[in-house]
């Protein structure tokens, strides 16, 4: 069986660009069959039952004061429940979706668990790599910059069942690097065995990176680094990862568990605070709800980043981030290796000390 995580991921990752839904006009017949659906999803399976129950009593009262009965039009419904529930929860991974493409029906599941947690069938699955495959994996650019600096720049963390082999390949390339910047500023997330797989090639040993509490089961899953991953590790060298306010979900997970290890510089802007994992919920033929049903537990800080985002070590607007983190790679690997490349890396540390002083412009 495959995890429910790698099953979450393989629904949720926004691999590729998704067709824009054209509106549609909806009447009180399907708000009030949204709302009932969302409401007891919520109570049964949103992770802090609490929070769960006032926002049910919140979209009763709604309904029953006729508040929704103005939104005709499908779009507006859902970004207003989606705004609503927020408002409440402050939780951006809660929101409600409108597809223009009919969503199929679901079967029904024992109690406790969520309706999106079925096994995908291998024609499910090899459809997802095909695409993943289209998009290099999350991959964009992978390359040394001037004076032996690695560089990679991912968008997503495609699940490691999936991933895990162009992973390898792209830490093969960087192995012999003297420094190592991870750009995560375009990056929404994705699954958090992935972020266990690279950050495998950054530690010696196993260490434990994170816990992920589960409502529905009332179980916990455990994250730790594998300590036989093939190729090279990436060990006793320095790493700096980017982050933006875009930064978001399992990117913050990988930052976070890179600055709580003390194994990373993490430069940039604060991210975008979401740390609670959950999935596709069905609420009607046209609209769905991105459901939280777990949250991330760090075991060093025992808590995480919903809702305040993780800090950058160095803070510098997103777009200097990477010039920031070559002058200081550069700064150091000078004063740690003078004879190693020095007329090559005292030259890319005066250009990109010129372009955060605003003297020239980026390449």
């Amino acid at each position: 069986m495959l995890s429910a995580i790698l099953i979450l991921c393989l629904q949720n990752l926004p691999l590729g660009a998704r067709p824009e839904s054209k509106d549609m006009t909806i009447d009180a017949t399907v708000r009030a069959a949204v709302i009932a659906e969302a409401a007891k999803d919520l109570e049964e399976n949103y992770v802090f039952p609490e929070v769960a129950k006032r926002m049910a009593a919140m979209l009763a009262e709604k309904q029953k004061s006729k508040e929704y009965d103005r939104l005709g039009s499908a779009k507006a419904f859902a970004k207003q429940l989606t705004d609503d529930l927020q408002a409440i929860s402050h939780d951006k991974h809660l929101r409600v979706r409108y597809e223009e493409a009919a969503l199929p029906p679901v079967a029904p599941v024992p109690p406790g668990e969520a309706n999106h947690e079925h096994e995908p069938s291998a024609a499910e699955l090899a459809e997802f790599r095909a695409e993943a495959a289209r998009n290099n994996f999350g991959f964009v650019k992978v390359e040394r910059l001037e004076g032996n600096v690695g560089y990679v720049d991912f968008r997503e963390f495609v699940p490691a069942v999936i991933a895990s082999e162009k992973a390898t390949q792209v830490m093969g390339f960087l192995a012999d690097t003297d420094a190592l910047i991870l750009d995560l500023r375009k990056n929404g997330g994705g699954s958090p065995d992935q972020v266990a797989w690279i950050c495998s090639y950054l530690f010696e040993g196993r260490v434990h990176l994170n816990d992920l509490y589960f409502r529905p089961g009332d179980r916990t899953e455990e994250f730790w680094t594998n300590p036989d991953v093939p190729g090279a590790k990436y060990v006793g060298k320095d790493v700096y990862v980017l982050t933006s306010n875009y930064t978001f979900s399992g990117a913050e997970e990988f930052a976070y568990n890179l600055k709580t290890q003390e194994r990373a510089t993490l430069i940039g802007e604060t991210t975008g605070g979401g740390a609670n994992p959950g999935g596709m919920s069905r609420l009607h033929e046209h609209f769905s709800m991105f459901l939280p049903m777990g949250r991330a537990i760090n075991p060093i800080t025992k808590t995480n980043w919903e809702g305040v985002g993780v800090e950058p070590d160095v803070k510098i607007a997103s777009d200097k981030a990477l010039a920031k983190a070559q002058v200081l790679a550069l700064e150091k690997l000078i004063a740690s290796q003078p004879e190693v490349l020095p007329f090559e890396r005292k030259e890319a540390l005066a250009a990109r000390q010129a372009e955060l002083d605003g003297k020239v412009a980026k390449n």
